[in-house]
């Protein structure tokens, strides 16, 4: 761990330069007299260019090779500790663990453009004000550059200007360093400060709004002299509504138009102007809403987590539509009274829209989201504001775990057994979770993990904790676990009964069509009775390659070893073969390329023929799709939910996005078109991820006051898998009584579940599994995936990688190396694709495999405990 306190010795910085061209380390002097330390923010030259630069260490020795003549020197400190040491730990913590450099995990955490956004400004010490004894003194033995610049401050309204400003104005040569020394000196004297701040005041984002003067009552008739009956109808509707609606709201559920509602305006009735939203989920329409009424379990979940001081880990395990998110609400609302933030990270851009309004209808503007898919300007404003340490809550995707939220009293993962928090590349490979539980450890915050179908790994560590215990003050100085149920729905509301479809008996019967017919039979009723279904098939576009039927060619990317997926939005669009990878697209052509036959057939379903299918058979049924193709643009994710809930179609058609929190109490139909894309995906996971995956989307039906219906097709009803959907084990399949001699995975007679069910069967058989072959959650993997143009050159890079690690392991490192083999996928956006994967058992270190290098022109990828293995 680098030291974070600041070395007053030190005579060097290394120091991450923010500025076009910079890249790596750069190391500058510090000039006598100035302190600087790890984390700091400080001014220095980069050519001829005056930029900004975050300190990552000091140190009294030069590294070899450096002139010291040449080095050139820190002109000032901007900002001292601009990270806290709990941050700056977290930092290297992330960079040690995932064998990462230092820069790269610093880069990870920062928005784009921090230091090149941010203005240094010069401004006058306000606890200090400057009388004229005072004055008389302390400038007895400063330059007249100090005497200039602080008399332009003095005559300044606000005795505050920038540091560009005040530098033009000082004229004496560079060389003399009058500039920086003038505001050194007035520093040392406590005269003035520098400070950061955005560029310019992050412009407001406005809207047209459309508001009553006063309370009208049109009962009493006095408004029929002025007002048309129409126009009296129009200010009956908005008072109705709240008084107060955006102008193009206003003009949609009033059926009127801007000249109308001016010539009110003219009249006095009501005014339109502008008014500011928030700039991050400005098309939010959420309502005030207060706390709800809990379940008896929900409110023991609650006292819980209420009660948990310091760090302490909890996971709130419900089925769906148990009502986690309100005991999140709940849980939060007194950390945001003592004056603390609270970070929720979600596993997609997806989820945000709808928990994002949850979440605003009851804190207001302290809510803030923070993910990739804002603007550089949006995460940047928002980064900013979190600097504040006003109470906040931030809901953000793996990314928003770096958010510098000074004052943190709990970090939520909601789903957390879902693979996007894991990042695959670029490095640092992080999974959130695991720096989630860093964080609130140097934070000393209790960590709240909510999920319906907890990954494996979490429940080894929770196997043997106590349900719904109470926090144990006796043993508050060692991390405490907590496992919370929630085993029914919120009201009682019954779970969706599952039916399986065997498609194998469906194509004997004579049914070709990628619907059977208890589903076909459920969607005509669904559409009769004007009801809402989803339907999830896990790939997007139409179908999955395009194949001759004379000769056998498949169509295939030029640029990746993958064959082109066929995308046609509807029956008259012109269609394309496209590659999911590298984005490769062209026509789909008439004829094979390589024997002319006009035989080209699809195979494989994705959500393009899922609809295009439904328009032939079920004309009357209103879709929409949602998934990455049709969610590109920014607030899409919303658009296309509000739309739905508006009940203007009657089906979402969907790939995983659909399973991701999505709170649709309309909807009573989930079908599961083709579940066996999910069973046999090329990981070990694939048997866990794909239960995970059908129990969440089923949990989408019948979370309203109807009740749920859901339709699973498979050809593989044998899977342990499906079978284990048919019997779901109640909500706490954990281990009591363990015995300490059994084997891992195994439980003893006497214990509660599992066992006892039948997905009690399958969580003990897929921990057997992973046990005999040394995966996790009984071992540990490290994936070196190396990738370059010239394919045998990246071979040979690979064997002397593996070759170089051979020799590790004789010296002491201690793993077992498979590979180098050639990935799944050898090929991507015409780049060869290497792996060697390191397996470790539970103990044994980690090798220290940072200082491997690849040849110029390969790329070394080193992901620590790796989700994908492809």
């Amino acid at each position: 761990m680098r030291d974070f306190e600041h070395h007053n010795s030190a005579v060097w910085a290394e120091l991450l330069v923010d500025c076009m061209g910079a890249s790596g380390l750069y190391t500058y002097r510090i000039p006598d007299g100035l302190s600087v330390g790890p984390g700091d923010v400080v001014s220095v030259f980069f050519g001829t260019q005056q930029v900004g630069a975050i300190t990552v260490r000091t140190s009294d020795c030069l590294s070899e090779g450096l002139n010291p003549s040449s080095i050139k020197s820190i002109e000032e400190v901007i900002s001292p500790a601009f990270f806290t040491k709990e941050y700056w730990s977290l930092l290297n913590r992330v960079a040690d663990y995932y064998q990462t450099p230092f820069i790269r995990v610093l880069k990870a955490a920062l928005p784009p453009g921090l230091l090149s956004k941010s203005q240094r400004r010069i401004r006058l010490c306000k606890t200090n004000p400057i009388g004229t004894i005072e004055l008389s003194i302390n400038l007895q033995k400063i330059s007249q550059s100090a005497i200039q610049l602080l008399e332009i401050l003095r005559n300044s309204p606000d005795g505050d200007y920038s540091w560009q400003y005040l530098q033009r104005q000082i004229k004496a040569p560079r060389k003399t360093g009058s500039a920086t020394q003038a505001i050194r000196q007035l520093k040392q004297r406590g005269l003035v400060e520098s400070y950061l701040i955005a560029p310019r005041a992050p412009r407001a984002q406005k809207r047209q709004a459309v508001v009553l003067t006063a309370d009208i009552e049109l009962a009493t008739g006095q408004l029929t002299e002025n007002l048309t009956s129409r126009q009296q109808e129009i200010l009956t509707g908005l008072a109705r509504l709240g008084g107060e609606l955006w102008l193009s709201d206003a003009l949609q559920q009033l059926h009127t138009t801007s000249k109308t509602l001016k010539k009110i305006a003219d009249l006095g009735y009501l005014f339109i102007e502008p008014r500011e939203i928030l700039r991050a989920g400005s098309h939010s329409q959420a309502l005030p809403d207060r706390p709800k009424t809990l379940t008896e379990e929900q409110a023991a979940a609650l006292g819980v987590l209420q009660g948990l001081t310091g760090y302490a880990e909890a996971l709130l395990h419900g089925v769906t539509g148990s009502g986690k998110t309100e005991v999140y609400l709940q849980a939060i609302a007194p950390i945001l009274n003592v004056q603390k933030s609270a970070l929720v990270l979600v596993p997609e851009i997806g989820l945000t829209p709808q928990l994002t309004d949850r979440f605003r209808s009851r804190f207001g503007q302290q809510v803030c989201v923070y993910h990739s898919g804002l603007s550089d300007g949006e995460r940047y404003d928002t980064w900013r504001k979190m600097l504040t340490g006003g109470p906040q809550v931030i809901i953000g995707t793996r990314s928003a775990i770096f958010a510098p939220l000074p004052n943190l009293g709990v970090i939520i993962l909601d789903e957390e057994h879902d693979s996007s928090f894991k990042q695959d590349q670029p490095m640092p490979c992080y999974h959130a979770q695991q720096v989630a539980r860093w964080r609130a450890e140097l934070e000393q915050c209790p960590l709240i993990l909510g999920s319906a179908t907890p990954s494996l790994e979490t429940w080894v560590r929770f196997k043997d904790v106590k349900p719904n215990s109470k926090p144990d003050s006796a043993q508050a100085i060692k991390p405490q676990r907590h496992y919370l149920s929630l085993p029914q729905r919120v009201h009682a509301r019954p779970l969706p009964p599952i039916e399986l479809i065997d498609m194998r008996r469906e194509l004997q019967d004579g049914n070709r069509t990628i619907f059977s017919r208890p589903l076909q039979t459920a969607l005509e009723s669904l559409v009769e009775t004007g009801q809402q279904g989803i339907l999830f098939i896990h790939r997007r576009g139409h179908s999955s390659f395009v194949s001759c039927r004379s000769c056998g060619h498949v169509m295939e990317c030029p640029n990746c070893d993958v064959s082109l997926s066929f995308h046609q939005t509807h029956s008259k669009a012109a269609a394309h073969l496209r590659c999911h990878y590298c984005g490769y697209s062209k026509l789909h052509p008439k004829k094979c390329p390589e024997c002319q036959s006009p035989y080209l057939k699809t195979f494989g379903s994705g959500t393009q023929r899922v609809v295009n299918d439904l328009a032939k058979y079920l004309p009357q049924a209103r879709c929409i799709r949602f998934d990455s193709d049709t969610t590109r643009n920014k607030g899409a994710h919303r658009a296309l939910l509000t739309r739905f809930a508006n009940g203007e179609a009657d089906l979402l058609v969907g790939t995983q996005m659909l399973t991701k929190g999505i709170d649709l109490p309309q909807v009573t139909l989930v079908g599961v078109i083709a579940a066996d894309g999910l069973l046999f995906m090329p990981d070990y996971r694939a048997s866990e991820r794909a239960f995970q995956t059908i129990t969440q989307v089923a949990g989408r039906a019948g979370r309203g006051a109807q009740p749920g219906r859901v339709i699973v097709q498979t050809y593989s009803p044998e899977h342990a898998a499906i079978e284990a959907l048919m019997k779901p084990a109640a909500v706490a399949p954990h281990l009591t009584e363990r015995d300490e001699t059994a084997q891992p995975g195994t439980t003893q007679k006497g214990t509660t579940q599992p066992g006892t069910t039948q997905y009690g069967e399958f969580l003990q058989q897929e921990l057997r599994d992973r046990a005999s072959l040394g995966y996790p959650p009984y071992g540990r993997l490290i994936l070196l995936r190396l990738s370059g143009i010239d394919e045998q050159t990246t071979e040979n890079a690979a064997a002397r990688l593996a070759r170089r690690l051979e020799i590790n392991a004789k010296n002491g490192d201690r793993y077992d190396i498979l590979g180098p083999v050639p990935a799944p996928i050898f090929r991507v956006a015409r780049r060869y694709r290497w792996h060697i994967l390191l397996k470790l058992k539970p103990g044994d270190p980690a090798p220290q495999l940072r200082r491997l290098r690849a040849p110029k022109g390969i790329s070394l990828t080193i992901d620590v405990d790796p989700l994908n293995l492809s």
